[in-house]
Order: C-alpha cells, then structure tokens, then sequence
C-alpha cells in the first residue's frame, strides 16, 4: 500500500507523542545496504535499494528521473506503506525490525540518440549497475571499459556519463602482404570508405563520414605496434589503446568531425622474411673464426 502527498507527513508528526517526536527526523537518511540499477537490452531500467532496519522513520533518495512502480516491501516480500515526499525525489520509510526494499521502474533517462544509448547519471551512494548481456564494451566518461565476463560494474559517489551501442557493426579490412593475410576489425555505426594500409610509412588510413562516432579498432601487433600517434582531419586527437591481449590492441576513438583518419605505428611487417636477418646471423657467426685465422700474422 502506498501512501501519497505531504499531508500524510504532517500527519504522522502531529500524532507522534512529543517524547517521540524528537527522535523522528524526517531529513535523517538510511543506512542503505545497496543499490542495484538493471538495465535491459530495450533500455528500460529497475531500480532497487536495500534499506537496514530502523527505530525511527528515515528518508532515501531515489535515482532522479521519472519514476513508476514505486513499491515497499520487507524481506518476506510482503508489500509495505510508502510515504512519498512533495518532490517524488525521495521516499519515508516507517520504523522496522527487519531490512526494507524499494523497488521502482525508470524512465527517460536513458536515452538513444545516433544509435548510441547515454545516460546522465548522478547518485552519491555506491550503485551496482547490470547492463544487457549482449554488451562486452561501454564508455564511462568517454573511456571505454571493457567488461569481458563481468555483468556490470560497481560506482561509489556516481558521477557519470554511461553509453553504449547495440548490435554495433564491425567492418572487416583483409591486409595481404607478402604471404601473410591481416584482419583489420573497425566497429562503428559510421561509414567508412577508402581503408589502406601503408608498410613504408607504416600508416593505417581511412575515411570517416559520421561525426562523433565511437570506434573500436582491432590492430593485429604483428601488422603495425605501437606507440601510435592518430591524426584525424589534419590534428592529432585522443583515443585510448589500454587493451592488449599480446596478438592484438584494441584502440577506442571519437572523433568529432568527418574526415581522414591516420593510425601511425612505430614498427610494422618487416619489408623482407623476418628470417633472412637471422640467416645473415647466423652466416656472420659461422665465417668469423676464419676471418681471424687470416688476419692472424
């Protein structure tokens, strides 16, 4: 049962004995065990918090938005009475001997432009986020995290930026130099045309035709290593390439413009068999003895 408005607050304070009322303090927070955001592949979201027991009735903020469902109950399951404040920004909770839980549906928050999900998020109480099973990559302040076999991830004093992208495309470029084949992986949604690679220069390029585009370039080590420096429309930008599994780097970028992007490496596929230096080697190891039996007087 949910009860609704200030007047229900006035209320419970005039008919709470003087004695009492002193202990009641509707400003006083809850001890909050967690809070869990779950976040589906539709982008709806649930929230839900756990609240430890009280002998006095204690406020908790909910996560801003519009909120629907908004529901109390205890650890059996069973449904309890709610007081909601004037601004629906925070809830009362009555005393109780055992833990509380509130439950609530989300909306407009999370919101899908360029077929990019982003979110706002703010809440200064430590929120454990479950994100649809589909994603391995999302961006937190425009940093990419990379969540492998985790389910979400965990953020203490939120102040955040969450996006991410459903069903990304990945473009495959084949690189073929002397008898070897290169995969080159560029997940985006923007288009991208004229891909190249440059063995001399030791340059990877391509064109862009959607700004503002998260990419996700996969580079085999053994095509083109870092440190790389990338340049897009004429200016060097930010990008991040913190993933490295030994075969291959992952590099996370964002340009704001369309136009040329040049992915430059230090060192690429050698220009000849990689074993010719080492038969060279082991050629100058082998004459060596004679070559000094000659110079020998």
């Amino acid at each position: 049962m949910k009860i609704i408005g200030i007047f229900i607050i006035i209320l419970l304070v005039l008919i709470i004995p003087s004695a009492t009322a002193q202990e009641f303090s509707i400003g006083e927070k809850a001890n909050q065990k967690s809070v869990q955001v779950v976040i589906d592949i539709e982008g709806n979201i649930h929230v839900k918090h756990v609240v430890g027991s009280s002998t006095t009735t204690k406020q908790v903020e909910l996560i801003s938005g519009d909120i629907e469902n908004l529901v109390l109950f205890d650890k059996e399951g069973n449904e309890q009475m709610l007081v909601e404040t004037a601004s629906n920004d925070s809830v009362l909770i009555l005393p109780s001997s055992s833990d509380s839980i509130i439950e609530y549906d989300l909306k407009n928050v999370l919101l899908l432009k360029d077929n990019l999900w982003r979110w706002e998020f703010r809440y200064l109480q430590t929120t454990d986020f479950l994100i649809p099973e589909e994603l391995d990559l999302i961006f937190l302040n425009d940093r990419p995290v990379y969540l492998d076999e985790k389910k979400g991830f965990s953020c203490h004093g939120c102040q955040i930026i969450l996006e991410y992208a459903i069903d990304e495309p990945k473009n495959i470029f084949e690189v073929n130099w002397e008898d070897k084949k290169f995969l080159v992986e560029i997940g985006t949604f923007a288009n991208i045309d004229n891909f190249e690679f440059d063995q001399p220069t030791k340059k990877i390029s391509f064109d862009i035709n959607d700004s503002n585009q998260f990419f996700t370039i996969v580079i085999p080590l053994e095509l083109l290593w870092g440190p790389y420096v990338i340049i897009h429309d004429d200016k060097n930008i930010q990008f991040q390439d913190h993933r490295n599994n030994g075969t291959h780097v992952w590099i996370n970028m964002r340009p704001d413009t369309v136009g040329e992007t040049l992915i430059t490496g230090t060192t690429v596929i050698p220009e000849f068999p990689i074993i010719t230096p080492l038969a060279i080697g082991f050629l100058l190891i082998m004459i060596m003895p004679f070559v000094r039996k000659i110079n020998l007087p």
